[in-house]
Formats: structure tokens, sequence, C-alpha cells
């Protein structure tokens, strides 16, 4: 050991600091002063102007998602007609997270019919609910796209977000509560009728589908049948949203107007 190395460790030992180990020539360098003693020091140059928000901004992509949003604000029962792609069930599950963290309801009822678009999936393994997965994971990627996975799971541990089938809607009044009916187009006359009729104090329904889109027999939806019914009553907002509203990929738009 140099004597120089030595005395550097006797300095340390003995708790005393040599003013040359901090000279200029020294690699140890000195932080800047900052700017603003109170606020200390921070590598951009106005840290109290920086946006702290980590959640997505909703703001309306066409005239018609301006209409539905202002339509959600403004009435209890909203129908949301629209070919696919128009943001229908995003808005709607975005406006439901939005009350729910508002504080507006207590809680968020998604409800979606379990109707096989052409192929089945009662051989696949599991009980009931894992069967019943894949048609209820479109909601599930509206919500964690508003909110993260591990707080979805939280909310739906506590009761405050369920997603359930058509058929688990029955007898059930729903207060205090906002709910989500999607792929309404997939619904007969008679359940949707029974699906509106759930809607109680203090809560808002929103109802969205594509009548054009349905994957039962011909005549047996209900959704154009409604919905033309329900334009004649006060306080009630049917939203069409068009080809134009589509916020999908631009051919998405084209494939529509031609199939």
């Amino acid at each position: 050991m140099t004597k120089r190395a030595a005395m550097k460790r006797q300095s340390r030992e003995n708790g005393l600091l040599d003013s040359r180990e901090f000279m200029e020539e020294s690699k140890v360098r000195r932080l800047h002063a900052p700017h603003n003693e109170r606020s200390g020091w921070s590598p951009y140059p106005n840290n109290d102007d920086r946006d702290q928000g980590y959640l997505k901004t909703l703001k309306p992509k066409s005239d018609g998602q301006h209409e539905l949003m202002a339509a959600i604000d403004a009435h209890n029962l909203v129908m949301a007609l629209g070919p696919a792609g128009t943001g229908k069930t995003y808005l709607a599950v975005a406006k439901a997270v939005e009350a729910l963290e508002a504080g507006k309801v207590g809680r968020i009822v998604l409800s979606r019919p379990a109707v096989e678009a052409g192929e089945s999936i009662g051989f696949l393994p599991g009980d009931m609910e894992d069967k019943l997965a894949p048609y209820l994971r479109p909601l599930y990627d509206a919500l964690s796209d508003r909110l993260s996975m591990k707080r979805v799971k939280a909310l739906m541990a506590e009761g405050l977000i369920e997603i359930a089938p058509i058929g688990y809607m029955r007898g059930r009044t729903l207060n205090n509560a906002f709910i989500v009916v999607d792929e309404a187009q997939n619904c007969t006359y008679v359940q949707l009728k029974m699906l509106l009729t759930r809607l109680g104090w203090h809560s808002t329904m929103v109802v969205t589908g594509d009548p054009h889109q349905s994957d039962l027999l011909p005549g047996v939806s209900g959704l154009a049948d409604i919905s033309a019914r329900l334009e004649a009553v006060d306080n009630i907002a049917v939203v069409r949203l068009a080809e134009r509203d589509i916020v999908r990929h631009p051919l998405v738009a084209s494939m529509i107007g031609v199939l």
C-alpha cells in the first residue's frame, strides 16, 4: 500500500475529509445549484408544468362520436347503433369507467349475449365461466384500455364491476349502476325488452349494436324494431352512427360500404 493510499484510508477511518479530494481536477463533480432552491433540481426545465396524468384523454374523433358522448351525459337510456369500428362499445365502457371513478354510480354492469358467430365453442374445456370467456373478451379489452388489468381484477373482486351474459339479467333491478349492453343485435325482441326494463334509480344504460351485423336468423333480432319504437319516447336518445364515424383502419370503412 502506497503512502498516499494509507493517508486516505486513515482520514476516512478518523472521519476527516481531505479537501484535496474535491479539487477541480478530481473525478468527483458537484451538481449545479438548482435555479429554484425550494423545488430542488430536476432534469425538466418546467417541472411543475408537466402532465402527471396517465389515463388516456377521452375525446370524440367524429361528429357521431361527439353526439353519442353528449347523449350519454344527458340521458339515462341511450341506444347507440352503427357499423363496426365506430367506437360504440369503447365509448360506452369509457363513460362507465368515468362515472364510476367520479362517484356518480356505485358499480358497472356489462352484459353481452352469448351467441356463436358461426362456430361452436361448447367442446372447449372448463366450466361455464370458462366457456363464456371468449364472448366477454371484448368487454375486458375495453376495460383494460381505460384501467390496468390489476385494477380491473380488484374492482371485479369487490363487486364494483360485473360482467355477465344476457341470461343472467332476468329478474334484477339495477340501481345506482352504469349498464352497458353490447352486441345487442344478437338479442331478440323479448330479450331486449327484458334488458331495458332492468333500469333502476340513479342508473344509466347504453345499448350498442349494429342491426346489419346480426348472428341470428333473419328477422329474429329485435334491435332495429325496438330502436325505431324508442325514438318517439322522450328522454331516450337513439344515436345512429355511420360509415364516416369509423375510426379503425380506413379499409374498414371501404369494406363496410361494399359488403
